[in-house]
Parts: structure tokens; sequence; C-alpha cells
């Protein structure tokens, strides 16, 4: 099994199966547009629009279960990320990350990389990379600004 295996809805509420992404790189981040960890869409979409020519993508997928930071629709989100930090990345509908409503693909990321504190999600803003064949390669916590994994995509790249 790999990332590739799993269909996600966009932030439109189409069906889009991950195995469109083969061949690329890719960081999944679970995000949200209120937490003090938000500011980072501007280094993310800084690294995205430097290295998307080389294959690289970053699938953004918004979460509300920590301390309620992204309370609005799809549609709102979409807004704010783009109208705030100018993204350009792919966005997919809200959903959650951690217990019985959980996304399956965020039980199978859990389930190749865990955490410091364990399997689950802790909050807002944790990164996965994955290779170019869909193997999750590693997992950064919430704190670690994407500029600080930039060697570790571009290594894969």
């Amino acid at each position: 099994m790999t990332i590739y295996d799993f269909t996600m809805k966009d932030n439109k509420g189409n069906d889009v199966s991950l195995s469109e992404y083969k061949g690329k790189v890719l960081l999944v981040v679970n995000t949200a547009t209120g937490c003090g960890f938000t500011p980072q869409y501007e280094s993310m979409e800084k690294i995205y629009r430097g290295l998307k020519e080389k294959g690289f993508e970053i699938l953004d997928f918004p979460c509300n279960q920590f301390g309620s930071q992204a309370p609005g629709t799809d549609d709102e989100i979409q807004e704010f990320c783009t109208m705030k930090y100018d993204t350009t990345f792919p966005r997919f509908s809200k959903i959650e990350v951690n217990g019985e409503g959980e996304s399956p693909l965020y039980s199978y990321l859990k389930s190749q990389k865990s955490g410091i504190l364990g399997k689950n999600i802790k909050w807002n803003f944790t990164k996965f990379l994955i290779d170019r064949e869909g193997n999750v390669v590693e997992r950064y916590g919430p704190n670690t600004d994407p500029t600080k994994i930039l060697k570790d995509i571009e290594d894969l790249l």
C-alpha cells in the first residue's frame, strides 16, 4: 500500500485519486487558518513555487480538531489562504486526522511514521514527506518550519 491508493475530496467536493501525484515528491500537511503556525503557509508557498517544476507538490488538508482553529467552510479556507498567503498548491476538503472520524489517509500516514509522542497528530501543521514512489519518508512536527526541511525535499527530487 502507498499514498496512491487513496482518493480524497478536493475543496470543491470532487474526488481526487492521489495516484494523480505518482512520480512526485509530496509534502502532506494538516493545516488551520487560525493557528500560531498559520504563517508557515508563506514558506510553504515559497518552496512550492521554487520546486513545483521539479516535481514537488504540497497537499493541504485543513483540520479543525485542534483548538477549533479551522472553523470556516472549504470555500472560506480557500479564500483566506489565497488572499492572505497567495497559496497555489492543492487544497483538499477539511478532514479529521485523529479519532473515530479520522481520514483513512491519515491512519495510513501515522502507521508509517510515528511522532515523538506516538502516532496521533498532536497539532496543526504536522508534515509528512513522501518520496516519488509514494513511500512516507519522514514526519515533522508543527514547530518545524518548512524551510528547515527544504534540503530533505531537494534530496528526494
